[in-house]
């Protein structure tokens, strides 16, 4: 299924969180964080946003970090998604 993202609005899908701390402990599903990491899967096309011009600066395929509780959780073909707005990234990461 495709998705497309209206005004500001962009889709991503959270990197997998770790499951066992850089000491190597095991962390039970309950004391994950939720991942602040995701790629983008889809991007809306911006534009005039309560009359400010609104210029997407992501794009399909980037790895970006976000607000924690930002967004909205959905089910899409079996995948967990979230659908933000761009003001809720808050950086690009560059490999």
């Amino acid at each position: 299924m495709n998705i497309k993202p209206l005004f500001d609005k962009i889709v991503i899908e959270s990197l997998e969180a770790l499951d066992k701390t850089p000491s190597g402990i095991v962390l039970t599903s309950s004391a994950q964080e939720k991942p602040q990491q995701a790629k983008v899967i889809a991007v809306g096309p911006g534009g005039i946003i309560d009359g400010k011009e609104i210029v997407m600066q992501v794009k399909v395929g980037d790895i970006v970090l976000f607000n924690k509780y930002a967004g909205n959780d959905f089910k899409l073909d079996g995948k967990e998604v979230t659908i933000l707005r761009q003001s809720d990234i808050l950086a690009i990461v560059e490999k």
